[in-house]
């Protein structure tokens, strides 16, 4: 329940529209209660074959169902004697449509209210969700599957709607319903009231008994729907190499199974769901027939100081709470099914940020001077270290390079730069000031990214090229992209600079998608330029034209370069052996050559002269 709160935290935005909800739901259910009980005294008027006394002094009408009642009986009798029975029965009709009107008319003022209340807790949570998302390190999603992460934003929520739904149009108006009915019964006979009482507890019990697997069941449901999302989401990424190995059958299997699973866990969640109406209506029932048996035979005995028209309007209040009594365990099948998804919700809310910008952290208008690793470990979640006591200096201007094995902890290193992940143990510091005490957008707005996968987003060929950058011109837009050697294929496409590039740029071909993200570096200007195997997935052709725009990129600005192509870095100011996640070597390409150790045998198994 902790968890359904912690999403209900959000109403405390909303505080006028519950406190009209709940004014608009009692007045709704005064009207409600009224009607009922003025109508069988009003009828025994009516219908009593003598002509009923009038007393001489009108009673004083005050706000309880009992003044009321008397103040109507006073009024009905006076227009029996003074006009007829006739006339009674059409102020009857007119009273009871009045009544009723505006019992529907304050339901209605109820839900009005209710609707931003619900509909706003659903939007934060997503908001809340969303910028959870992109706060958190790149670690944690190292460690979820994708699929899971876009089930909680996505179906959880969804579930969470139908949840509060329910539990929102109940909390306010149901319980009020059942206390008041429950007031005026207790007025009108104690003995048999407290013989409910004693009854519908049972019934509760019964149907939460019921209810209790519905939050396991329902969480299981949910971890397959991920399960299922993630598999999509692979399948839609990879199909080209699903196609060329042949493995339609394999994947339609493995979604099949799940997809199988997920098929008995919602069959079982649904009989069960289902199971609440029928179930609380046949309770309810029991309940009615019990209290029919034992008031009745009070009533015969003369012995539960009830008229039988009394009885009968008891009956009829009571029948009242059947309603809301039924919707209450209804939302609560509904609660126990919700409570498994806002769980889910809450422990993303809840994951540690681990990347924390301290209060007071410095502001670092430029770099000046040198990035100095001193003494860097990193281990992924106390694993086994990845980069062991790792020195290096930067100076600015440099370009350095990264180069050794898969595994050696080439980009972790780099990855620290930025806070995407934090040192184990050791110091990185930017012209003297460590970067746990820069403020984050100050030191990610220094560092510029090319990566071997082009990252670009299902927008125009202009928004890819200005993403993160606010209030550029056209006229920067293109010197960017002729800088990047991307204009020329930019203005053939249809729309130009507007043309939408597809999902992840697919409308593209690779040496086009890293083009883009080069002159999308370009615009950015930064003061630190990070290349991970920006050509390593290129021809030959897209090669030369991607290297010629790095180089533009390059030039005058500090450069840390990870290649797996050494021709590409043979004159790096300097080139930094890992293995292992140790610098093993150091120095230039003509250096280090000369060793005669790791990159030597690099370079002679690449044939580079």
């Amino acid at each position: 329940m902790k968890h359904l709160l912690r999403v209900l935290s959000h109403s405390i935005h909303y505080k006028v529209n519950i406190g009209l909800n709940l004014l608009f739901n009692i007045f709704a259910i005064v009207f409600s209660a009224v009607s009922l009980a003025m109508v069988a005294p009003f009828l025994q008027l009516l219908f009593k074959s003598e002509m009923p006394e009038l007393s001489k002094q009108a009673p004083h009408l005050y706000f309880s169902v009992d003044s009321i009642i008397e103040y109507f009986e006073y009024t009905f009798t006076k227009i029996i004697i003074v006009e007829g029975r006739y006339s009674a029965l059409v102020f009857i009709c007119v009273t009871v449509i009045v009544v009723f009107f505006l019992k529907n008319l304050f339901r209605y003022l109820a839900m009005y209210f209710l609707a931003p209340w619900r509909n706003g807790i659903l939007r934060d949570v997503r908001n809340e969700i969303f910028a959870k998302i992109l706060a958190l390190p790149i670690s944690y999603f190292t460690e979820k599957r994708k699929g899971d992460i876009i089930t909680r934003v996505t179906s959880d929520i969804q579930e969470i709607e139908i949840s509060i739904v329910q539990f929102l149009e109940i909390i306010f108006r149901e319980p009020i319903t059942i206390l008041t009915y429950l007031g005026v019964m207790l007025y009108m006979s104690p003995q048999l009231t407290l013989f409910i009482l004693i009854v519908l507890p049972l019934t509760g019990y019964i149907i939460g008994t019921i209810g209790k697997t519905l939050k396991k069941q329902s969480k299981m449901g949910q971890e397959r729907l991920g399960e299922l999302v993630t598999i999509i989401e692979e399948t839609l990424s990879g199909l080209r190499i699903i196609k060329a190995f042949n493995v339609e059958a394999y994947r339609r299997h493995q979604f099949s199974s799940i997809n199988h699973t997920l098929f008995s866990i919602q069959n079982k969640i649904k009989r069960r769901q289902q199971l609440s109406s029928p179930l609380s209506e046949f309770m309810g029932i029991s309940v009615v027939a019990a209290v029919l048996w034992y008031g009745g035979g009070l009533v015969l005995n003369d012995s539960l100081g009830l008229s039988p028209e009394g009885f009968i309007t008891y009956i009829v209040i009571f029948s009242q709470i059947i309603s809301p009594a039924k919707a209450f365990s209804t939302a609560y099948y509904n609660i126990r099914k919700g409570m498994a998804s806002s769980e889910r919700i809450v422990n993303v809310l809840n994951a540690d940020l681990q990347i924390v910008e301290k209060d007071n952290a410095l502001t670092i208008d430029c770099f000046s001077s040198e990035i100095n690793f001193d003494g860097v470990n990193f281990s992924y979640n106390d694993q086994a270290q990845v980069l062991k006591g790792i020195n290096l200096k930067v100076k600015k201007g440099e370009c350095i390079a990264l180069v050794g094995p898969s595994g050696a902890g080439k980009t972790t290193l780099v990855d620290l730069l930025p806070r995407f992940y934090d040192v184990s143990s050791g110091n990185i510091t930017i012209d003297g000031i460590n970067v746990k005490d820069l403020k984050l957008t100050d030191l990610r707005d220094k560092i510029g990214f090319v990566s071997q996968q082009a990252i670009l987003f299902n927008d125009s060929v202009y928004n890819n090229i200005s993403f993160g950058v606010e209030g550029v011109s056209q006229a920067q837009i293109e010197r960017a992209a002729k800088l990047a050697n991307a204009h020329d294929f930019i203005i053939g496409l249809e729309g130009g600079y507007n043309a939408n590039i597809g999902d992840q740029g697919s409308k593209l071909s690779g040496g086009q998608k890293q083009r883009l993200t080069i002159a999308r570096a370009i615009l950015k200007n930064p003061a630190i330029l990070i290349l991970d195997e920006a050509t390593s997935a290129l021809d030959t052709e897209s090669e030369k034209l991607v290297q010629d725009a790095l180089i533009k990129l390059m030039k005058d600005r500090t450069s840390i370069v990870i290649a797996h192509r050494l021709s590409t870095i043979q004159h790096a100011d300097k080139i930094i052996v890992l293995k292992d996640g140790e610098i093993k070597e150091s120095g230039t390409h003509k250096d280090l050559l000369s060793l005669g150790g790791i990159y030597n045998n690099l370079v002679s198994l690449q044939n580079i002269n």
